[in-house]
């Protein structure tokens, strides 16, 4: 007995080191010829990788990773080979958190020389390329015109200018090919951007690009910058490579020492790439306590277009994940990286990115994208119209090639967007059952959360703090969403037939609902929650809003209670009839402002909320809708305002509308190290109006409606630009009504057209329009927007 007990223990030792964990050195003091103990460590990851893989779903595996920077020859691939499997994961981890810098660039030695007027030189290698040069750290910027102007955070690229490459100013530039051109879109919705060619015979550059925004309508006249043209380097921080002489010139700043200062440059594009398939997926695998840095600008490799919305996109990031099931990235620093920082590719399952810093992103910071092919009927260009008796039915995706149940928790993002104006803090597109957790997420140059469809819902959002955003696009929200799915048409009675006749259309592709919970929004220039195009199936609950108010337009079933909306209140647009929208139990500060709305699209309740302010007369507004019969007025008895603190005290009135407290203390990141760095909104004092028009307010006479051919018209205010898709500075004059058999019907003006122009000259106004129209003779040639799409209609004069 005493031998077979023996025999028991040796067996269990055995078994016990068979499972035992296997503990992997990298060091920049190590080499590659070494094994990878503690004593005896590899020099790069690349060695570590391999010899990971050589009992990669056998054991536990840790890969301990020193203090330095490790610059990478070429991007990491994870492949199915490299996977773990549950019970023996594969950790990648940093020693010290945030101390082992994995690199896209090269560290270079340069001898300066002054050149002139502030401005040094450096030879550099033959063959380099450098898109980003980092001096101590810090990037720094392209010769550019015009110069980057910091106080300026809200103006388009830090400064523009519409002669930003005219051929006055063309004309002082020797060579300009190699340069770039970025422009804001005509309507602001996102940017353009494109690489200088050359220059033609007479004078004028000529440039190759602007597929990255979906909505090709053209450059705004005055939003241009141009970069990476030697004649523009004048400013301190700026700096210009001449790849046919290799020298690179740089205009440090005054507390710059260059003899003695880092330079780095930027080469690759992604540091480290997961490739799996849904049958073979990379698996079990953590990133943890990295500091990811240095990789290239994508800007120019954006062009695939999303489902019909204003978005292209770059299928690639810092760190992307193709074909993963339980990989994570933890704790870890995104800083300055040129493009995405993380982008989730088609497939992905429990897929986790927590307790990590993202900050000054070339484009965003985490990407959900699936696969076009998995929606059913999809379509790209925004007019794009399916034939509604002839789609797939089925609701769902077609196939499991999207990311899906999957995280972002506790992390800290912001500095979105700084080359790239199509971007988001947290982009989900294509894509189920997405939680976005305790995040923070400001200074964005577009959103700060963004839906770019309803394929396939199921998303949580909870605990985030999401504000200073929209500041250089237009028409948005720190939340933003559209909902141009199969059943969605933009000419929408042809939609609502269809819907009337099968209630569930909406849902074919939401077919999950998607909910926003006690989280605080602030934007900047739209809205704080803008649930735009067909957005629907979405529950919004215990929410504050500090700015922008909350929209809802041409979507299904949303439903929005127990929020507090600061000097605002809700935004209906174009509502469909029978929507079955519900807003209810919120505490606002002004009435709803309802833009092309009618009576029997007013969807299924709006009543039962406080109105809070001076204007007791509110909640009268939309009384002929039906709205607000059982809403009230009064004070809400805010705890402490003036510092966040909106839950409401003991008697409140709010309590008689079924209001519930939720926790004002809870919004972003919770991580400590994060927490204390991360900023906060400033809030602002309450606007007893709501910061809007009061009820009843005289209108100027410029925006009263006046009739012209039979048609009555009116010059667009405010949101109203909003609806009818157009910027503010293009405006144009909305058709509100119009006579049958008239002769602007009779030419083909309908009811919610805008009329543009006249003869080509902008109407942006009634006294415009009437300027303009008194001049012209004859037949008149009429510029409308029709269902956000531009038409030329010729009429008769008087």
């Amino acid at each position: 007995m005493k031998y077979f007990n023996i025999i028991a223990v040796n067996l269990l030792v055995l078994m016990l080191l068979s499972c035992s964990g296997i503990d992997i050195y990298v060091s920049n003091d190590g080499s590659d010829d070494n094994d990878g103990s503690k004593n005896s460590p590899v020099a790069t990851l690349q060695k570590a990788q391999e010899l990971a893989r050589q009992n990669a779903g056998k054991k536990i595996i840790n890969v301990y990773v020193e203090d330095g920077v490790y610059y990478l020859p070429e991007t990491i691939v994870f492949r199915s080979e490299d996977s773990g499997v549950e019970g023996k994961e594969i950790v990648y981890q940093a020693v010290n958190e945030g101390n082992a810098i994995i690199s896209g660039g090269s560290l270079l030695n340069l001898n300066w020389q002054e050149y002139k007027d502030g401005i040094y030189q450096a030879k550099t290698p033959v063959g380099i390329n450098i898109d980003q040069v980092f001096i101590n750290g810090q990037n720094q910027r392209m010769a550019r015109y015009p110069n980057y102007d910091a106080i300026k955070k809200t103006a388009a690229y830090q400064g523009f200018a519409a002669d930003a490459f005219s051929k006055e100013r063309v004309a002082g530039w020797a060579d300009p090919t190699g340069g770039y051109i970025h422009a804001m879109h005509r309507s602001r919705w996102g940017g353009y951007h494109y690489r200088i060619t050359g220059k033609n015979e007479e004078g004028e550059v000529t440039y190759e690009g602007g597929w990255q925004n979906n909505r090709q309508m053209g450059m705004h006249e005055e939003y241009r910058m141009v970069e990476n043209i030697f004649e523009e380097l004048d400013a301190p921080g700026e700096w210009y490579h001449d790849v046919k002489t290799n020298l690179l010139f740089y205009y440090p700043e005054n507390d710059v020492d260059l003899a003695n200062a880092k330079v780095e440059v930027v080469r690759l594009k992604h540091l480290i790439e997961f490739e799996g398939s849904e049958a073979n997926p990379v698996s079990h695998i953590t990133l943890k306590g990295f500091t990811f840095r240095h990789t290239a600008r994508t800007f120019m490799d954006t062009r695939e277009p999303m489902l019909r919305s204003d978005w292209a996109i770059y299928r690639g990031g810092a760190i992307k994940l193709t074909g993963t099931e339980h990989v994570t990235i933890l704790d870890s620093e995104f800083d300055q990286v040129g493009g995405n920082a993380i982008f989730f590719n088609n497939y992905n399952r429990n897929g986790l990115v927590k307790g990590c810093y993202i900050h000054d992103t070339g484009a965003s910071g985490v990407c959900f994208v699936g696969d076009p092919n998995a929606v059913r009927d999809p379509l790209f260009e925004y007019h794009e119209k399916n034939d509604l008796s002839k789609i797939d039915l089925t609701p769902g995706p077609k196939t499991n090639n999207y990311p899906a149940n999957s995280t972002v928790e506790d992390c800290l993002i912001h500095g979105i967007g700084r080359t790239e104006r199509q971007p988001a803090g947290v982009q989900i597109e294509m894509a189920q059952f997405i939680t976005v957790r305790d995040v923070s997420v400001y200074d964005c140059a577009r959103a700060g959360i963004n839906i770019g469809d309803g394929a396939w819902g199921g998303h949580l959002i909870e605990r985030c703090d999401v504000f200073n955003t929209v500041l250089e696009t237009h028409d948005h929200g720190s939340f933003n969403s559209w909902g141009r799915d199969r059943f969605w048409r933009s000419d929408r009675p042809t939609s609502q037939k269809f819907i009337d006749e099968n209630p569930e259309l909406p849902f074919l592709d939401a077919v999950a609902t998607t909910t926003i919970r006690d989280s605080r929004w602030k934007c900047e220039h739209g809205w704080d929650i803008d649930l735009d195009d067909g957005s629907s199936n979405y529950e919004i609950y215990n929410n504050l809003l500090i700015n922008g108010g909350l929209k809802f337009r041409e979507g299904f079933r949303r439903k929005a209670w127990n929020n507090i909306i600061i000097n605002n209140g809700l935004h209906p647009h174009v509502w469909y009839n029978k929507s079955e929208d519900e807003f209810f139990s919120n505490i606002i500060t002004g009435e709803h402002r309802a833009i092309r709305v009618q009576k029997s699209g007013s969807g299924k309740r709006v009543d039962e909320n406080l109105f809070y302010g001076t204007n007791t007369q509110a909640k009268y507004a939309y009384a002929d809708f039906g709205w607000d019969t059982n809403s009230i007025s009064g004070d809400p008895m805010f705890t402490d305002p003036e510092k966040g603190d909106f839950s409401v005290k003991e008697g409140s009135p709010a309590f008689q509308i079924g209001f519930e407290n939720f926790p004002m203390d809870q919004f972003g990141v919770k991580k400590a190290s994060l927490k204390a760095i991360a900023e906060t909104p400033e809030i602002p004092e309450i606007r007893y109006d709501g910061g809007g028009a009061s009820f009843g307010q005289k209108k100027k006479k410029d925006i009263l409606p006046f009739i012209w051919l039979g048609a009555k018209l009116k010059a667009l205010e405010g949101e109203e630009y909003s609806a009818f898709g157009v910027a503010k500075e293009y405006g144009g004059l909305a058709v509100l009504e119009v006579q049958e058999n008239s002769k602007l019907f009779t030419a083909g003006i309908r009811e919610g057209d805008l009329i543009l122009a006249i003869n080509d000259q902008p109407t942006r106004s009634r006294k415009m329009f009437q300027r303009v129209e008194k001049e012209v003779e004859g037949v008149i040639s009429l510029t409308i927007i029709r269902n956000q799409t531009k038409k030329t209609i010729k009429v008769k004069g008087q």
